[in-house]
This record gives structure tokens, sequence and C-alpha cells, in this order.
């Protein structure tokens, strides 16, 4: 091995695992790393909310009229905004009571988790985000705690809730015989009516709002606008054109001008729109015609032909098109179904309504000219651009007030029928184990009348299958073996025990309804959230100045590294409640506070015994390593008891505490690596510098 081989390697060994002060200032660039973007995480929800005046200043500035910052949104995991709890988004707290004076002793315990599944399910079904339904022992009785957070119509999701569960046994219709499909009864005639009514005032009332020379639009619309898609952007919709999705809204934005609201409500569709006209621009429309060779794999691909064939193919098409063969060049040709009569016409198309491939290469061709071969998910393409013209273009934002018509209250016709064989005749729903295979399986046994009704049933259904309905959803549909005249039955499938043991309470419930009562309904504003919120932040922050007055008062620059370390932990804790997501109550804000003077008390420790080695003449990279080995067991001892203390009341408590609790041990989590690992770099990389020899910039108060 040469020499310049030999160093070589070395280089990259210490590249690759260095050691000394290289490992300390990797270490530091990767906290910075994650600093930075926890922080953009963090922060994206406020530039989202405020992207309107944003643009507004940018296009203030003469030679940047044309740009626009766009949002950034994340399609998937992780959530945009923090979730927050009932006593911080407003809602309503139910307590309802459980009446268990007909249900066995051995069957309590069953019979209320399927109370509280149903409960679950309803409220889903209802439209209400991330529930919380608790079930609580008190005394005697046990009582069910619903927390429904942004809820409106609070009177039908209280009907909801405390409708009983009904289970029911299906048989499919006959051969031949047509489903069913009812009109709409007269209540549901007066709610649809009642229900577009009070979509139209509202409507209204957010125009009359939004008219306002001095209003908000941004504003009313995050607190009023019914389209989830752009209601966190203000109402934005983007920029719409002729042949876009949002073309609808061309006609009203084409009499306005820029900044102008629409004077009166636009009904299409799914709803009444309250339209405003953020600005306008010249957009581009474009003619082509393509020929397209796929290969296997490729997307909608029929054809038996490799990549590189394909390739070849493409490639030798491309050699002899010109603007006159091009045509007949992609009707002998093109894979692309149809292209034998169409030639490969594309017709005029917009940005938007190609893959993205394609759509560059087409918009960015000259007229009249032939691109290089594209490549997609359909296979390779080459591309004639025979026109272009330029079209308007509307920057568009509105407020949506959904609707409802008919099809929303019928539902689609049943391929089953009613047999009469309902929960009320089943006596009890267990789990037990199929031989040999030891997998769960669902037992069902019928009280007499049920007996009958199941014999004639499995009977006249021998090889076809029963559906079993809980709640107008069907949750199994078995097949029948053979007549079952004894009144029991059993439910198999591709079963986890979890999932056994889930389908046989809700199978008891349905058989055995626990009456519940409604003891107590609290409704909570969310302006009262929303001021909670701000103290709440306000003392967090003010908290936070003290903390880190008291810091740098007693411990200098160690203090000064502590309070950027504890800047990092904070926002690395906010991405970690957004991330999994937490539900952000007052309590669990009260606990990540608390957090932040624990945080602390572990940098405390470790600085505390960094002084007394610098007071025994230690150089500070000594005494720094010292000081965290010595405080690492009381450091470790305190914040591993308190982390039980937050799982007991996790555990053992009512779910105000349990936010509490979740976010303190959150918290404490993240304060250990903040001090054993971001302070100790931090302290690792200053003693490299020279004034580490200054020992009054770490000594401090004593």
């Amino acid at each position: 091995m040469t020499k310049g081989t030999s160093d070589s390697m070395a280089s990259l060994k210490r590249f690759f695992a260095p050691k000394g002060r290289g490992k300390i200032r990797w270490t530091l660039f990767f906290i910075v790393l994650l600093f930075l973007v926890s922080l953009k995480y963090n922060l994206l929800e406020a530039y989202n909310a405020n992207l309107e005046s944003l643009n507004s200043q940018v296009h203030s500035v003469s030679f940047l009229k044309g740009v626009t910052l766009p949002a950034i949104h994340f399609k998937t995991w992780p959530p945009e905004t923090f979730r927050l709890g009932l006593d911080l988004r407003g809602g309503t707290h139910l307590v309802y009571q459980a009446d268990l004076s007909k249900t066995p002793s051995g069957d309590i315990s069953s019979s209320i988790e399927g109370v509280r599944d149903v409960i679950e399910r309803r409220i889903n079904i209802f439209g209400v985000a991330e529930p919380v339904v608790q079930t609580v022992k008190v005394g005697d009785t046990y009582r069910i705690i619903v927390e429904l957070a942004g809820v409106k119509d609070v009177s039908q999701a209280i009907k909801m809730i405390g409708d009983t569960p009904l289970l029911e046994f299906k048989e499919q219709l006959p051969q031949g015989e047509e489903p069913k499909q009812e009109g709409l009864t007269p209540e549901q005639k007066k709610e649809l009516t009642a229900f577009n009514a009070d979509a139209k005032k509202r409507a209204t009332e957010a125009l009359k709002k939004a008219l306002d020379t001095k209003a908000d639009f941004a504003k009313i619309a995050k607190e009023n606008s019914e389209d989830l898609e752009t209601r966190d952007k203000g109402g934005d919709v983007g920029w719409a054109s002729a042949g876009s999705s949002n073309g609808y809204l061309l006609a009203a934005a084409d009499k306005l001008k820029d900044g102008e609201v629409k004077n009166d409500i636009l009904e299409y569709g799914d709803g009444y729109s309250v339209v405003k006209l953020l600005g306008k621009r010249n957009g581009q429309e474009v003619k082509a015609n393509h020929v397209l060779i796929c290969y296997t794999g490729a997307t909608r691909c029929e054809k038996d032909t490799s990549k590189e064939e394909a390739k070849k193919k493409i490639d030798e098409l491309k050699s002899q098109a010109t603007p006159q063969n091009f045509v007949e060049l992609a009707k002998k040709n093109s894979t692309e179904p149809g292209a034998g009569e169409r030639g490969g016409d594309l017709g005029w198309f917009v940005r938007g309504a190609m893959v993205k491939a394609f759509e560059d290469t087409a918009f960015a061709l000259k007229k009249n000219s032939i691109s290089e071969v594209v490549e997609t998910e359909f296979g390779y393409h080459i591309i004639w651009k025979s026109d272009e013209r330029l079209i308007p273009e509307y920057h568009i934002a509105r407020m949506l007030f959904k609707t409802k018509s008919e099809q929303d209250y019928l539902e689609p016709p049943s391929l089953w029928k009613d047999t009469g064989l309902t929960g009320k005749q089943l006596k009890r729903a267990t789990v037990d184990f199929n031989n040999p295979s030891s997998s769960p399986q669902i037992a069902l046994e019928f009280n007499d009348e049920g007996k009958k009704l199941f014999a004639t049933l499995t009977q006249a259904n021998v090889g076809k299958p029963i559906a079993i309905f809980l709640d107008s959803e069907p949750i199994s549909v078995p097949t029948v073996q053979q007549p079952i005249l004894d009144g029991s039955a059993v439910i198999t499938g591709d079963f986890t025990l979890k999932e056994a043991k889930l389908l046989a309470q809700r199978l008891t419930t349905g058989a055995l309804p626990v009456p519940i009562t409604l003891l107590s309904q609290q409704t909570i504003g969310p302006s009262l959230g929303e001021e909670s919120l701000q103290k709440s932040l306000a003392a967090g922050l003010f908290g936070f100045l003290l903390v880190a007055l008291f810091m740098i008062f007693f411990y200098r620059l160690a203090g000064v590294l502590a309070i950027i370390a504890l800047i990092i932990y904070t926002s690395l804790s906010l991405s970690v409640f957004k991330g999994m997501p937490v539900t952000l109550s007052l309590a669990g804000i009260a606990g990540f506070i608390l957090s932040i003077g624990m945080a602390v008390d572990a940098n405390i420790l470790i600085f505390e015994r960094m002084k007394e080695e610098l007071r025994s003449g230690k150089k500070l990279e000594s005494a720094v390593s010292e000081g965290f080995r010595r405080a690492w067991t009381s450091i470790r001892d305190s914040n591993v008891s308190s982390l039980i203390t937050c799982v007991v009341l996790f555990s053992f408590s009512a779910s105000l505490i349990k936010g509490f609790a979740l976010t303190l041990a959150i918290g404490i989590v993240v304060s250990m690596f903040s001090a054993i690992v971001i302070t100790r770099i931090f302290l690792k990389v200053v003693a490299g510098w020279r004034l580490a020899k200054v020992r009054g910039f770490f000594q401090g108060k004593t």
C-alpha cells in the first residue's frame, strides 16, 4: 500500500470515526441540525397562518412582485398543528352513569368496556376528531366521561351517544330480488332544509364580516370555513384557470378587483362560498401531441416490452420525428390507448394537468418544436408542442359552508334483508379457541326464542353467508356450514386474541345493553380556551426568563450555555408533542412548564460539581468530565423517581391529570438528553477556547 493510499484511508477513518475534538464538533453539528429541523417544524403552522400578510410584504418590494411564497404542508405524518384539548379548543364535557342493576356481576367489566367502545365508534361516525371517552368507577357505580372538542351540534351528539346498540342477523336477498331504497322521511326532509338554511345564514354572516374594509379575511376563514384543505391557509385555494379543478370560481373572480370580496355568496356544488380575489396574472396554456412507448412494469402498460426495447424504439422514432409527420408516427407507433384515432393529441392543457416531468418539458419547449425523450411512470415519450397561448389566472381565497343533499341521507340499497334475529335473543358472546389450531373464535349462545329463529335461519342458508350487523355496520359475515339447532354458534376468522375479545365485547354489549343516564353537561367556549392558552404561554415565557436570569447570575457562561440548551430542549419537546401527537390541555401545558424547571435542575447539579473541581485547581475540560460523572447518579435517580410518579399518575388518574403526567414525563426524558448530551457538548466546545482560562466565567456566584 502506497503512502498516499495510506493517508487517504487514515483521512476517511478520521472522517467516519472521529475522535477527540473532531467527535465533539460532529456531535455539535448534529445537535444544531436537529434543533433547526425542530424549529422549522414548530414554526410551520405560524408561517402558513400568516402567509397572506408575508406575501403582501414581499410584493411591496418592486423587484419581488412576481415572487409568491408557497404554503408548506405535510400530507402525512407528522401533523401540521398542535392538538389542543377541550379546555383550550372549546367543546362539551359530558358525564354519564351506567345502570348495572340488571347486569350479572361477572359481565360488568366487559359490558362497561363494550359501552365505551360503542360510544367511541358512534362519536367517530358523528365526525368528532380525537374524542376522549373514559370509564371511571365511583363507589359502586360506573361513569362514562365523554369530551367532544369543537362540536357545534351538541344535542345531536348526545342523542347519538344515548342510543341503544343494535345487533342484527341478516341473510342475502334472494336472487332476482331488487334491493329497495326508500325516499326521505318527513323528518329528514325537514332536517335537510334546516341544515342548508343554517349554512346559508352562516355564509351570509361571514360575508358581512368579510366585506368590512378593515376585516382580516384569512382570520375569518380560519374561524368559519368548513373546507378542511384550505381553512388553515386562511381560505387560500391557490391559482385557478380555465380547466383547473377550481374553475367554477373563475366567473366570480373575473368580475373582481385585486383584494376585493364578492358582494354576494356563491352557491355551487357542496355548499355556499364567500369569494375573495387575491391577485391576477397571465398564465400559459399549451397544445401538444405525444408518442408513448410503454414497457412492462410501467403504469397502465399492457405491452410485453422490455424497458431496453422501449428505449430503443423511442430513440428511433425521435430521430424520424418532424412537426409534419408527428401525428402519423403517433398513430402508427404510440402505445397510448386511442392513439390510432387521435394521433397522440392532448389538446390544450394548463399546469397541473399532466405528470410533472411531462409537464415541465412541454411548457419549456418552443412553439412547433419536438422534445428529447422524456421518461414518466407511463413509459417513454416524445412531445410535439404545436401551439401555446396566454390565459388569465386568478389567485382566489374562499370560505366554504357545506350543504347537504338527499344523497347524504339515503343509505345505499342493501343486499341483505332482516331475519328478525337480533341482539335481544342473544344470551352471551364469549371468546374461546379453535382446536387444533388454537386460533381465537367467538362463541354465541341464544335464548329459547333465538334458538328457534337461528335454527330456521341456518337451515335455509347452508353454504351461504349470514351477516352480523352492529349499529347497521357489518362486523362479521360467516358462511353457514350446517344447520345449527342447539342455539349456539361460532364465528371464526383470522382474529387476533385482542380482536376476538373486542368483537365479543361488542356482541355482548349489543345483547346486554347497559342503560346510561346523562348526569352533567358542561360547555366550554373557545374564547375561554384562547384566553387560558395565552395566559399559560405568558406564564411559561415569564418563568423561562426568570430561570435564565438565575442561571446567568449564578453560573455565568455555563449558565448561558444551559439556557441555549434549554431553548433547544423546548423546541425538541414541542416537536415531540406535535409529532406523537399529544393532546395539550391546560394541565398538560402546566406539566411542560414544570419540566422546564426540572430541566435546569440537572444542569445545576452538574455545575455545582464543576465548581468544586475548578476550586480544587483542575482544568476546565477535566472539571467538565468529572462534574458530569459525579452528578450523573443524582440526575438519574431523581429523574427516574419523577418518571415513576408520572407513570402512576397516568395509569390511575382521570384525563386532566393524565395530560399533566404525559407532558411532564416527555419533558423529563428530553431534559435528560438536554443536560447530559447538549449542555455537555457545549461545555466541551467552550473548554477548547482561550476564555476557558478565565475561571470567573465559570465559577460564578458561590
